[in-house]
């Protein structure tokens, strides 16, 4: 079970969005537990939490700062209450985990050995960090967006109020992987920047922190954090309330109003906006309402567009909103999965960054393991160009989104059988045609794609979407 679902199976089951810090905070430990060894006592508070408490969170959340600062007994520590925690309840380690050059082995202990869900990622280093970390596809990252301690203002409200980093990091971290496999972390006490978030990210669970502030409105929270469906917000239970002899009691007074507001929420909110097709034409494109959702969505425009390669083209195509569209992004994946039915594969390669999403999802649909080639090759450590893990001579298949010059595609084909990995197709989702699945043919591939973008320009003609102009521009373009 990936970490969405088994989040959401433990929200029902306990009905509860609340989630619990273990955290080893010598400080914060209470008196009752002093008498013993700090190492014990922290030991047995944290016990404690779990046993009181496993009823009535969706989620444990343990610190790893807290645990690293006590040195190896704190490791082993870490280790233990991991083990305490019921299997079926979602273990989200808190890391803030930001270097680069040990992302691929940090991703591998705490989701292969420590068997953790998720973890907390910071986002400087940008999709090159976090990508090793989503090669787990039944596994989560949260991205910190937003910290509540007043030092950080003069960062992340930069360069203005009206378009401040930490939206920024979230319209960006939005592209890097599915709303399933990546949410938000936010610290702050004020609703109206959690409000700020929700209204760019609906589609995104959202871990709330430091909301206990003394003059602190849950009420005002739960309204700006939660979405539509009166979900999608995880709350901490406030670290006063975890010394407490009576905690079982106190967490399910908590819980009890969380749902109360939840039900006069969920009962005033209105649904999702669902697109329905507004025309009719006879003998249609068997994917025409999925071709006008991608221009109606912004995906496909028309216009002068400078292209990376210096060339000038009619129009400019950016799949990376379809995995914030969850109508649209499961549409997609379902027509990647029609070809892919008919190949004979091991693996899933994704082409970094942009198809990462797209081959995740087909990881979790297909029940196929993923991997992806970096871009770059690492210069420390074991200096791995494939991430995740396979196995020499091996058949896999590589995914990427649209079909330019074949390049990058062809690239990273050439790092996987590098590796002793045979690839036979390459499957993307628009070809821009012009002679590329040719190239890829010299080259010993066989190329496939849902689109063309010849298809995609004369659906979008044939229904009025765009006008003689934008026609003939694209056509004196193809010359």
């Amino acid at each position: 079970m990936n970490f969405f679902d088994k989040l959401n199976t433990k929200i029902s089951q306990n009905q509860s969005l609340l989630f619990v810090g273990l955290d080893p905070n010598p400080e914060m430990l209470p008196e009752r537990y002093q008498s013993l060894d700090i190492i014990a006592g922290l030991e047995n508070w944290l016990k404690f939490i779990i046993a009181e408490t496993a009823d009535f969170v969706c989620a444990y959340k343990p610190t790893f700062g807290f645990y690293e600062a006590l040195g190896v007994p704190g490791l082993e520590l870490l280790i233990k209450t991991l083990a305490s925690i019921p299997t079926h309840i979602p273990i989200i380690l808190d890391a803030k985990h930001s270097d680069l050059n040990t992302s691929s082995i940090f991703a591998n202990t705490v989701f292969t050995k420590w068997q953790v869900d998720a973890i907390t990622l910071t986002p400087y280093t940008g999709q090159d960090h976090v990508a090793p970390f989503l090669v787990y596809p039944d596994k989560a990252v949260f991205i910190l967006c937003c910290t509540s301690n007043p030092g950080a203002a003069i960062l992340q409200k930069y360069p203005n109020q009206k378009s401040p980093l930490y939206l920024q990091v979230v319209q960006e971290s939005k592209n890097w992987g599915t709303p399933e496999q990546l949410g938000l972390e936010v610290g702050t006490t004020n609703a109206e920047i959690l409000k700020s978030i929700r209204s760019i990210a609906p589609e995104r669970i959202i871990m709330a922190r430091s909301i206990w502030a003394e003059d602190g409105n849950l009420k005002q929270i739960l309204a700006a954090g939660l979405n539509a469906n009166g979900d999608g917000l995880l709350i901490p239970v406030p670290q006063d309330m975890l010394g407490s002899e009576n905690l079982s009691e106190e967490v399910q007074s908590l819980r009890t109003e969380i749902n109360q507001f939840r039900s006069e929420f969920i009962h005033d909110a209105s649904t999702c906006d669902v697109w329905l097709p507004d025309i009719s034409v006879q003998d249609k494109h068997p994917h025409q309402d999925l071709i006008l959702q991608l221009f109606d969505i912004g995906c496909i425009m028309f216009g002068e567009f400078i292209q990376a390669s210096g060339a000038t083209f009619p129009y400019y195509i950016d799949l990376r909103k379809i995995i914030s569209n969850p109508q649209v992004f499961n549409q997609v994946i379902s027509a990647y999965e029609e070809i892919l039915k008919n190949l004979t594969f091991d693996r899933i390669a994704g082409i970094p960054y942009g198809s990462l999403p797209t081959a995740t999802g087909l990881s979790l649909r297909l029940h196929c393991p993923m991997i992806f080639p970096r871009k770059e090759v690492k210069a420390h450590g074991t200096r791995r160009v494939i991430e995740g893990n396979f196995h020499p001579g091996e058949t896999v298949v590589v995914v990427d989104d649209i079909l330019i010059s074949g390049k990058s595609v062809m690239e990273g084909a050439e790092k996987l059988k590098s590796a002793g990995l045979k690839i036979n197709d390459i499957v993307v989702f628009i070809d821009h045609e012009q002679g590329v699945k040719d190239r890829l043919t010299e080259n010993g591939y066989c190329g496939h794609s849902v689109l063309s973008i010849s298809e995609i320009v004369n659906t979008l003609y044939e229904v009025g979407r765009i006008n003689d102009e934008q026609l003939l521009a694209f056509r004196e373009s193809e010359y």
